[in-house]
């Protein structure tokens, strides 16, 4: 598979990731050993990098990439791993965001413990915490690469000043946002400063929450999700209009030869270099789809016909509610 860096200054990682968030029930119930298939599926496949979070089931991705490495210890060595934390709950159970340098440590050191590593390749401040400054949030998890607990540092959904900001303080290996045809915000500024700045843009849900693929998760299941129930692009009338809509985009997929949810992943990656999507999914049949975009090359053709089905803005209903929309910086 076509590498691509991971930062500046990184590794060189596969042009398509994996996103573990699938390793819990988010999106539908799963067991370890879906997982594991899912891992070895990734390591057939050249996908090297893995991208987890401290409260991704609570801990149940990092535990499940956990107990995959101590079951195949080589793959430590085959895998660039990325873990976040910052999202947690006051006294009152009420969620919050926290970039104090403590609570950083504290919850990268526990995150260690699950996933039986040392360090890992890549941490990020899941959401900012207003109360500390870019630059001090950067100093933050900067402190923790001088301690040798990661090798790079990142920051989540975050406005293109932000990373300006934080860039100062100390080097941003990656940013990582909701990118994909469907969600198309980071075209308005995250993208090109990213690439101005040597920052690898890690593009999370880039099928759109399966909206982009084939197959979208059956409107009957939504109701079980208590996301996607929430979302208002899986709200009717919203769905309704959404699924109709991408009727156009499958059947060009099918007319060029791949999935749909191959060309969504192609397109991202046509959007720069330093775009990386991460896909995720408890099925080892739609990871292989998500990553056969790799070995795809839109020509200028090839976009004006997406475009033309996918024109932007398409999408009906925002890409999160006013709930889902604490935390994520808006820039436009």
């Amino acid at each position: 598979m076509e590498k691509r860096k991971l930062g500046a200054n990184g590794p060189e990682i596969s042009a398509i990731g994996y996103g573990a968030m699938s390793f819990t029930d988010m999106y539908g119930p799963t067991n370890e050993a879906e997982s594991h298939a899912v891992l070895n599926a990734c390591r057939d496949l050249g996908v090297t990098h893995l991208d987890t979070a401290n409260i991704y089931g609570m801990g149940k991705s990092e535990n499940a990439i956990g107990s995959y490495l101590r079951a195949n210890p080589a793959a430590r060595d085959e895998f660039i791993i990325a873990t976040k934390a910052t999202i947690t709950k006051d006294q009152d159970g009420n969620r919050v965001f926290d970039n104090s340098a403590e609570h950083l440590e504290a919850e990268l050191d526990k995150s260690l413990e699950r996933l039986g590593l040392d360090h890992v390749d890549l941490f990020y401040a899941h959401r900012r915490d207003t109360r500390f400054t870019p630059e001090e949030t950067a100093q933050n998890l900067g402190r923790l690469v001088e301690k040798g607990k990661t090798r790079a540092i990142g920051l989540s959904e975050i406005a293109p000043s932000t990373l300006r900001r934080a860039m100062k303080a100390f080097p941003i290996a990656a940013v990582q946002s909701e990118y994909s045809l469907s969600t198309r915000a980071p075209d308005l500024g995250l993208v090109q400063t990213c690439a101005e700045l040597g920052v690898a843009m890690v593009a999370f849900s880039p099928v759109g929450r399966s909206l982009l693929t084939d197959n979208p998760i059956p409107r009957e299941r939504i109701p079980d999700l208590p996301f996607l129930a929430a979302n208002p692009r899986f709200m009717e009338p919203n769905l309704s209009e959404n699924l109709r809509i991408m009727e156009g985009f499958r059947t060009l997929a099918a007319e060029m030869g791949t999935s749909a949810a191959g060309l969504a992943n192609a397109w991202l990656l046509s959007r720069g270099s330093h775009v990386i999507p991460i896909p995720g999914t408890r099925s080892v049949g739609h990871l292989r789809e998500c990553v056969s975009g790799a070995d795809i090359k839109l020509s200028e053709t090839d976009l004006q016909r997406i475009e033309e089905v996918l024109p932007v803005g398409w999408a009906h209903g925002d890409r999160y509610s006013v709930a889902q929309w604490i935390g994520p910086e808006r820039y436009c």
